[in-house]
């Protein structure tokens, strides 16, 4: 018998454990795996009304919002942290790098633009420290439905923050509270749902005393998508949610149309229906053998029945409507009219920097949002690590939003070289990483000095090593 008590050095409640997640998702991995081969479920009959309607209520789903945004966080993209005179830091890039930030960033961005709002924490690692002995920071994604924090009434800024989660190893619920030099950590006296936190005075208990820290600031770091002032965040596409479901009840009523084109309505006279009347309530029903089915035949013994088809429904302006309807939820977002194409066929460059311009303001004013926030974390970074440099004035470089080919980026990079625009400056706007600016102009200090180093001191006399090749064949 293996022993499934929950801790966490005990093979066999983490081989149960495991496996049984293991075995609860073979079922969704084999589903994609079917979807990916080309082998979805075959189409089926309904078996009754509730049954047709159900499934066209569920397959009318036409997911635009996600498209716009996933549009959104498409464009957003910190290359790195600088320093205050702009040039790359050493520890920040190497801190980026530990935490993995080129891809945790977007688990951020996307939160706040499908759910309003995420977060980064900051902490001490667990088992990196630096060179001068004080553990390195850890900074870490986290979820709008385990943080939230408090803002000072007065200045706006964060005050308090709150994380708390459920940890379905040992079956409670854990919390901390933070301050700007403390956090105190609680657990749920007993175990819990992992779906539902008590939040009763009587439910949660101290775990210990605070814990002191010198982070100078609250660890939570709150980045949510473009708040009003006064207001909460809303996610990207809270202004086009109505046309989101105008949008699915069109598809709905399109395919229930296609439906019953596919297998068009009939009608018959003449015939007599069998009645049946009802024991219990004395209700009388009558029985309809008539079922539109690819195999069914009609047939009627009765002398004057004919039989007879509705017309076909005309399908075009349904698709007009849910064109019309994609159009507007992506002109009201702000997302580049592109995304859907339609008409759109051989477009230029210009064409797509001109459909683009309220997309980039909108991803210019998202940037300048989050970067206040990536300066916070690494502000609070630093301190974690003991470095004495002030992260609050450090600069986040980013990805140029606007769609831009090499060729484009090329000739803007020709005509700022033109006039006199530095390397670095110009690696920058190509969107290269802070590293890579610096590899690159590292590599042309090199070469210009290698180049130096191969010219002639001025007034030496010639030699053979530095003869200018006049392209003659020698002497006459």
């Amino acid at each position: 018998m293996l022993d499934e008590t929950s801790e966490l050095d005990n093979p066999d409640f983490w081989l149960l454990r495991l496996g049984r997640r293991l075995r609860k998702r073979r079922g969704v991995l084999d589903e994609w795996w079917r979807y990916y081969r080309g082998r979805p479920p075959l189409p089926q009959l309904p078996k009754n009304a509730t049954d047709a309607f159900m499934e066209f209520q569920r397959r009318s789903r036409t997911n635009v919002v996600q498209l716009i945004a996933n549009a959104s966080v498409h464009r957003l993209l910190a290359l790195g942290v600088t320093g205050p005179d702009g040039e790359p830091d050493v520890l920040a890039s190497r801190w980026w790098q530990a935490n993995r930030l080129d891809s945790r960033q977007k688990l951020v961005w996307r939160l706040a633009m499908a759910r309003s709002v995420g977060y980064m924490l900051v902490g001490a690692h667990p088992t990196r420290t630096e060179e001068n002995g004080r553990p390195s920071p850890l900074i870490t994604a986290e979820h709008p439905s385990e943080c939230i924090i408090e803002r000072d009434p007065e200045t706006g800024e964060p005050m308090v923050g709150l994380k708390a989660f459920h940890n379905d190893i040992d079956g409670y619920g854990y919390a901390w509270v933070f301050f700007d030099d403390e956090a105190f950590p609680y657990r749920t006296k007993g175990r819990c749902s992992p779906d539902r936190l008590p939040w009763g005075p009587d439910t949660w208990e101290p775990l210990s005393d605070a814990v002191a820290h010198d982070l100078g600031g609250m660890p939570l770091v709150e980045f949510a998508r473009m708040p009003d002032l006064g207001e909460d965040p809303e996610p990207e596409f809270a202004g086009v949610m109505d046309i989101q479901d105008r949008l699915n009840m069109g598809v709905l009523n399109r395919m229930a149309a296609s439906r019953y084109s596919g297998f068009r309505q009939g009608w018959v006279t003449g015939h007599t229906f069998a009645k049946k009347t009802d024991a219990a309530t004395g209700l009388v029903t009558v029985e309809n053998p008539f079922i539109p089915s690819p195999l069914g035949i009609w047939a009627s013994e009765g002398k004057d029945t004919s039989f007879g088809q509705l017309d076909a429904t005309d399908l075009s302006g349904f698709l007009k409507e849910h064109a019309s309807d994609v159009r507007d939820m992506l002109i009201l977002s702000q997302t580049p009219a592109y995304y859907y194409a339609g008409d759109l066929v051989n477009i230029s460059a210009d064409t797509i920097g001109a459909l683009d311009i309220l997309h980039v303001a909108k991803m210019l004013e998202h940037i300048a949002n989050f970067g206040e926030g990536l300066e916070t974390v690494f502000a609070l970074a630093a301190a974690q690590a003991g470095v004495p440099e002030d992260y609050t004035e450090a600069e986040v470089r980013w990805a140029n939003p606007a769609h831009s080919t090499l060729a484009v980026k090329a000739d803007a990079a020709t005509k700022m070289k033109s006039i006199g625009y530095p390397l670095d400056v110009i690696a920058e706007q190509m969107g290269e990483t802070p590293a890579t600016v610096r590899r690159i102009t590292a590599g042309a200090a090199s070469q210009a000095l290698l180049a130096a180093s191969l010219l002639p001191a001025p007034g030496a006399a010639p030699t053979a090593g530095n003869l200018p090749d006049t392209g003659g064949s020698g002497a006459e």
